[in-house]
């Protein structure tokens, strides 16, 4: 009977293990918050370059097409986050609160993407595919400067 139980304790271990592991590997899980952060980013500053020679509205509507069901999972896991650590009613003031600083922090541009940098790297998202391209853009497109990660 003891082996028994110490093979399903190992069982169980290992399981929780490939749980946990799977769960490391999921880039919209580990980079929701980025994610849902670049979609706002992207959003908010193709209707600052929108009357411009770079406007590239189309690109974006592209870009969240392509992507539209990594966009939603990513959505929906940083709405479970934060009702893990806050109340369903204060999750959705923090989730508010993301949104209006993304929308004040890109309302005047990009700290060093112009316009026509962002349509072309708009148009190249809306070309790539998986949830691993969309996070690594994510932590770079919204870092302060080039070859930093975002820190908000």
């Amino acid at each position: 009977m003891t082996t028994f139980r110490n093979g399903i304790a190992a069982l169980a271990a290992c399981l929780a293990l490939a749980s946990a592991s799977s769960a490391q590997a999921d880039p919209i899980a580990n980079n929701a918050e980025n994610i849902r952060k670049l979609n706002i980013m992207l959003m908010v500053t193709s209707l600052r370059c929108r009357s411009g020679e770079h406007d590239f509205q189309a690109d974006y509507q592209k870009f969240a097409s392509a992507h539209l069901a990594d966009l939603n999972r990513a959505g929906a896991q940083l709405r479970r986050d934060m009702e893990r650590k806050l109340s369903a009613k204060g999750s959705k003031r923090a989730l508010d609160r993301i949104g209006v600083s993304m929308a004040n922090s890109y309302g005047q541009g990009h700290p060093w993407l112009s316009c026509a940098q962002l349509k072309a790297e708009t148009q190249s998202l809306s070309q790539k595919r998986g949830a691993g391209e969309l996070s690594r853009a994510a932590d770079e497109l919204l870092s302060i400067q080039p070859g930093t990660r975002w820190a908000g």
